[in-house]
C-alpha cells in the first residue's frame, strides 16, 4: 500500500505535482487494515491531509464491493467525476463506478407524463417549463434532473416531476423497466464502486420498501466522508415527519388521478380540494413563521387542536372515497395507502410523551413540519453494523473535541472502532494569525453589530475584502450588511441575495469583496488563494438551547447525571467553529487570519477547550498586529 504514495509511487508517477505526505500514507495503511481485518475505523483528518486519495486506494486496491457516502450532492459529485477517475486510471483500476442519488434527483416519467396530460393546472411559466423538460426527456439517458440545463435547478417543476418514496408504485407502474431510478439501482447493484450521500444512505435505511427493495446494494466496505454529519442525519432519518409538502402533493395526485385515470369520480375533486384547505388552515393556526417548537405546547393550543379534527375529517373523507376506486389505478391505490399512513403518523405524533424523544415542529410561511426525533441513534446505529457486518470507515477534518473522538463514537455507538487523529500538514505557525479582539461587545449585546462593523472595518479595508464573515444568526448576518454598506465601499456579498454557487463564483471573480453568511457557509466551501485571506466569526456558534432537539438531548443528559452544557452545548459549538476556521488555510500556499468576536475564548474556563481543539496559530488581541499581518509580505 506505503508504495502508491510513495515518491517513486503510482501516485506521483500518474498526478502531476503529487508529494508524498505521511499523515496521508498513515491513514492508507489504516484503512487498508480495516478492510482486511473487516473493522470499525474513525479518522479525523485535518485539512490538507489528502483524505479522499488516502481512502480511495486502499477501497479500489481491495477488490472489494464499496459504497462511499459523502455529506453533499456536490462532494458527491466531485469524487465521482474528479478524484475517483483520477485514482482509477493511476491505479488502473478495472473495476466498474457508479453514482446512485437520491429518487428526488431523477425525473419521473409516470410523472410527466401525468403532468402532460393536465397541464391547464399549470401556470404559464411552469407550462413553459414542463414543454422544455418533455424535450430534455427526449434525449437524457439517465434523467439525472442536474443535467438539463435548459431548466433553472430550483424551479417548481422539478418536485412536480419528481417522485417519493410515497408516491412511487415500484413495478406497479407502467413506466417501471424504463424507470431512471430502476436503471441508476441496476448500474450500482453491477458497480465495484458506488458513491451516495448520507442522506440517500439513512433514508435508504430507514425506508426499506422503496417499491422495488433497497436503492443502495449491500457492500463490504462503506466508507463515509464528511462523517461529523453523520450523527444528527441519523438522529433525522430515525425519527419520523409529517409535513405540508407531503400532503400538499398527496392531494395534487389525487386530482391527478381525477383528472387523467378515473374521470368519472368526481369526488376525488372535493377530496383534494379538501385536503388541500385544511393544510392550509392548519398552517395558519400554527401562527407566525420562521418559528421552531415543541409539539406538546403546540398541541395544547385550542385553535390548533380544531384545525387538528378538520385534517383527520378530510383524511377521512379522502379514505372513503379512495376506498370506492380501489383496483382502478395503481396511483389511485397508492393515493389511498398514503393517506392510511399519514393518518396513523398524525396519531402517532400527537402522542407526545413518549420517553427517548424530542416532539418538535418547525413552520415557514407556507409550509410546516411535524417531527419525533430519537435522543440518541447509538443502539439502532450499532445495530445496523451488526446487521450489515464488514467494514465501515468514518473521516472528516472535524470529529474531535480537545483532541478526544468520543463525543463522535458515542452518539453513533461504535464502541468498538479503531481511531486515528491526524494533525493537518500546513503551516498553522506562519501560515496564520488568530484574533480574538479586545473592546469587542459581549455576545447578545445590544447594537453589537454596529460595534463589530466599526471595529472590524479597518481589517477588511486593509485586506482589500477578501474576507468572509461567518454568523451565527440571520439576524446579525443582516444588521452587519447594513453597517457596512453604509461605510465600505468594496463589494458586498450577502447570503440569500442570490444562490449559494452564484456568491461563491462572485466572490471569486471580484477578488475584493466581503462575503457575509451563516448557516451553509460554515462548510462545504473552498476558496484557495489570496482571494480569501481572513475569516471573522462573529460569536462562538452554540446553539440556542431552546432548539428543541438540542434542549430534549440537554433534558436527557441531566436526567442521566450529566452536565448538558459541557457534555452537548459545547462539543457541538466546538465541531461547528472547527468548520468555520477550516474555511481559511485550503492549501500550503494559503495564508491568512482567523477573528473570532467573542471574549468567552478568553474570559471563560471552557475556552481552552475551543482553543484546544483549533489548529496551532499564534494568538494576539490587538487588531493593529491582524492589519500588520495580512498586509505584510507572506
Amino acid at each position: 500500500m506505503i508504495d502508491d504514495f510513495a515518491p517513486e509511487g503510482l501516485l506521483a508517477q500518474a498526478i502531476k505535482g503529487f508529494k508524498p505526505r505521511a499523515p496521508q500514507q498513515e491513514m492508507a495503511e489504516m484503512v487498508s487494515r480495516a478492510i482486511e481485518n473487516k473493522e470499525q475505523l474513525v479518522v479525523e483528518a485535518g485539512t490538507g491531509t489528502g483524505k479522499t486519495f488516502a481512502y480511495l486506494v486502499p477501497a479500489l486496491r481491495s477488490d472489494k464491493k464499496v459504497v462511499i457516502s459523502t455529506g453533499s450532492k456536490n462532494l458527491q459529485d466531485q469524487l465521482y467525476s474528479k478524484d475517483l477517475p483520477i485514482i482509477k486510471k493511476a491505479l488502473d483500476y478495472s473495476g466498474k463506478i457508479a453514482l446512485l442519488k437520491g429518487r428526488s434527483n431523477y425525473l419521473c416519467l409516470e410523472r410527466l407524463s401525468h403532468q402532460y396530460a393536465a397541464a391547464g393546472d399549470l401556470t404559464a411559466t411552469l407550462r413553459e417549463d414542463l414543454s422544455k423538460v418533455k424535450n430534455w426527456s427526449l434525449k437524457t439517458k439517465d434523467g439525472d434532473t442536474s443535467k438539463c440545463t435548459t431548466v433553472n435547478e430550483d424551479s417548481s417543476i422539478w418536485p412536480i416531476l419528481t417522485s417519493t418514496n410515497d408516491s412511487c408504485t415500484g413495478t406497479e407502474c407502467p413506466h417501471y423497466e424504463d424507470c431512471y431510478v430502476v436503471k441508476a439501482r441496476r448500474r450500482a447493484m453491477n458497480a465495484d464502486v458506488v458513491v451516495v450521500n448520507h442522506h440517500l444512505f439513512l433514508a435508504d435505511v430507514v425506508v426499506k420498501d422503496t417499491g422495488f427493495g433497497e436503492l443502495i446494494p449491500r457492500a463490504d466496505v462503506m466508507i463515509f466522508d464528511e462523517a461529523h454529519q453523520v450523527p444528527d442525519l441519523a438522529c433525522q432519518y430515525f425519527g419520523q415527519q409529517l409535513t405540508s409538502r407531503q400532503l400538499f402533493d398527496l392531494a395534487k395526485e389525487i386530482n391527478l388521478c381525477y383528472r387523467t385515470e378515473v374521470k368519472d369520480m368526481s369526488q376525488l375533486q372535493k377530496c383534494s380540494d379538501k385536503l388541500s384547505k385544511s393544510v392550509q388552515d392548519f398552517r395558519l393556526a400554527i401562527g407566525e413563521s420562521g418559528f421552531k417548537g415543541n409539539l406538546r405546547y403546540l398541541f395544547s393550543q385550542p385553535k390548533v387542536k380544531q384545525a387538528i379534527d378538520i385534517l383527520k375529517d378530510a383524511f377521512l373523507f379522502c379514505r372513503d372515497v379512495l376506498m370506492l376506486g380501489l383496483g382502478r389505478s395503481s396511483n389511485l391505490d397508492n393515493c389511498f395507502e398514503r393517506v392510511t399512513q399519514y393518518s396513523d403518523l398524525l396519531n402517532r405524533l400527537m402522542d407526545v410523551n413518549a420517553p427517548g424523544f424530542s416532539y418538535w415542529y418547525e413552520c415557514t410561511s407556507h409550509h410546516f413540519v411535524l417531527a419525533i426525533t430519537p435522543l440518541s441513534v447509538a443502539q439502532k446505529f450499532s445495530e445496523l453494523l451488526e446487521e450489515r457486518k464488514g467494514t465501515w470507515v468514518f473521516t472528516s477534518a472535524t470529529l474531535s473535541v480537545d483532541h478526544k473522538l468520543e463525543y463522535f463514537t458515542q452518539r453513533l455507538g461504535l464502541d468498538a472502532a479503531k481511531s486515528l487523529l491526524l494533525a493537518s500538514p500546513f503551516d498553522y505557525e506562519h501560515q496564520t494569525l488568530l484574533c480574538v479582539p479586545r473592546y469587542i461587545p459581549s455576545p447578545n449585546e445590544p447594537n453589537s453589530a454596529v460595534k463589530l462593523a466599526e471595529i472590524l472595518l479597518p481589517v477588511v479595508e486593509a485586506n482589500n475584502g477578501r474576507c468572509f464573515f461567518l454568523c451565527t444568526s440571520y439576524a446579525m448576518m443582516n444588521a452587519l450588511a447594513e453597517e457596512f454598506r453604509k461605510s465600505l465601499t468594496l463589494p458586498i456579498l450577502v447570503q440569500g441575495e442570490t444562490s449559494k454557487v452564484k456568491l461563491l463564483e462572485q466572490f471569486i471573480d471580484k477578488g475584493n469583496a466581503l462575503l457575509i453568511a451563516t448557516s451553509s457557509f460554515w462548510e462545504g466551501v473552498d476558496v484557495r488563494g489570496d482571494t480569501l485571506s481572513c475569516v471573522i466569526i462573529d460569536k462562538l456558534p452554540f446553539s440556542s438551547p431552546d432548539e428543541p432537539l438540542l434542549k430534549a438531548r440537554m433534558e436527557d443528559c441531566q436526567l442521566q447525571g450529566g452536565d448538558p452544557f459541557a457534555e452537548v452545548q459545547i462539543p457541538e459549538a466546538v465541531i461547528t467553529l472547527k468548520q468555520g476556521v477550516g474555511r481559511l488555510i485550503r492549501d500550503h500556499q494559503d495564508r491568512g487570519v482567523i477573528i473570532i468576536c467573542d471574549n468567552r475564548l478568553v474570559m471563560r474556563p471552557y475556552g481552552s477547550t475551543f482553543l484546544n481543539s483549533l489548529p496551532p496559530s499564534p494568538r494576539t488581541r490587538d487588531v493593529e498586529k491582524v492589519i500588520q499581518f495580512l498586509t505584510q509580505k507572506s
